[in-house]
């Protein structure tokens, strides 16, 4: 699998992510290890969890599946702290509750470092500047490699990522942002995504598929085996079940049968190909899903097939995201 520099750093990850959000609670250890060990044959490297996924069994369960499994060396681990479960605070990214969280992960993965360490959320009652200190310190004791953030708006991002280029002393530079972002999500192109660029933030796209209803299997109902039909993830899915994503899936599944090739390959490609996209994170069920996943890495999309679906999926992005002279 091709290799990408992750922003403007030197540490390099697979092109797609394996995503670990399910496991631990929908993925059990027999159908984690099929997916890792298929994930690192394929030449997949960039592994990304965080210390709420499961309760903590998700970090739990890569950390059993390390070494036994697949050399540590081999991965890239990335994980996140700050979200909270607390009905009155969702996020906390304090300094003591970061590093707390960060030993915390550690002790669960089983290992010494993480590779890349992400603050899950942006966290309003958090001075900004105290959450990037967790960040300056977790990399210079050693615990993680590399930082980034997840879930930041544009100016929440320019505004953390200039902090730590600007300030004096020994700062580190932000790696990458985590978003979610597909054809049936392009929010991030509004501001996110121009501000990345610009600073030299590389992009992991988090649901890239637009939550599994781009490989067209919610077309004709919701199959009970799918996140749809769960209880838990169910709501999660249901928002991009709409007459406006209809039309996107359609125009997919066109592609798929020109190219002769699958709705969920047409669909990773292009997002995975975005200007910006370092590499999406793809969570699958089983190995067989996420196989199918990664042979996208054969696949690159026709200049005019990506631009009838640039087309087709365009959001609205007018004052002041264009120049206003042309408004």
């Amino acid at each position: 699998m091709e290799q990408r520099h992750l922003g403007r750093t030197g540490l390099r990850v697979s092109r797609i992510g394996l995503g670990t959000l399910t496991w631990g609670r929908d993925t059990d250890e027999h159908d984690a290890a099929d997916q890792l060990k298929a994930f690192w044959e394929a030449g997949g490297t960039l592994v990304d969890t965080a210390d709420v996924y499961g309760g903590g069994d998700a970090e739990y369960l890569l950390g059993q599946l390390i070494e036994r499994l697949v050399p540590r060396r081999d991965l890239v681990i990335a994980t996140k702290a700050g979200s909270v479960l607390d009905p009155d605070r969702r996020f906390n990214t304090s300094r003591g509750h970061l590093l707390a969280s960060l030993d915390d992960s550690l002790a669960r993965l089983g290992t010494d470092y993480v590779d890349l360490w992400q603050v899950h959320a942006f966290d309003a009652l958090t001075p900004l500047d105290e959450t990037l200190q967790a960040l300056d310190i977790a990399v210079s004791s050693g615990r993680a490699r590399y930082a980034g953030v997840s879930n930041f708006c544009g100016w929440q991002l320019a505004k953390a990522a200039t902090w730590q280029l600007a300030s004096p002393g020994p700062r580190t530079r932000l790696a990458s942002t985590q978003m979610e972002y597909s054809l049936l999500q392009r929010g991030v192109e509004r501001e996110v995504l121009p501000a990345a660029l610009d600073l030299g933030v590389g992009l992991l796209p988090s649901s890239p598929l637009g939550r599994g209803v781009l490989t067209g299997k919610y077309r004709h109902g919701t199959p009970s085996d799918s996140r749809g039909a769960s209880e838990v993830l169910g709501p999660f899915v249901e928002p991009y079940l709409d007459e406006t994503a209809d039309g996107i899936v359609e125009a997919v599944l066109t592609a798929a049968d020109g190219l002769a090739t699958t709705a969920l390959q047409v669909a990773l490609a292009w997002v995975r190909d975005r200007p910006g996209v370092v590499a999406p994170i793809v969570g699958a069920r089983n190995a067989q899903q996420l196989v199918a996943a990664l042979s996208v890495e054969a696949l690159t999309l026709p200049d005019e097939i990506r631009r009838a679906l640039d087309d087709v999926s365009a959001p609205v992005h007018r004052y002041p995201d264009q120049d206003w002279s042309m408004l």
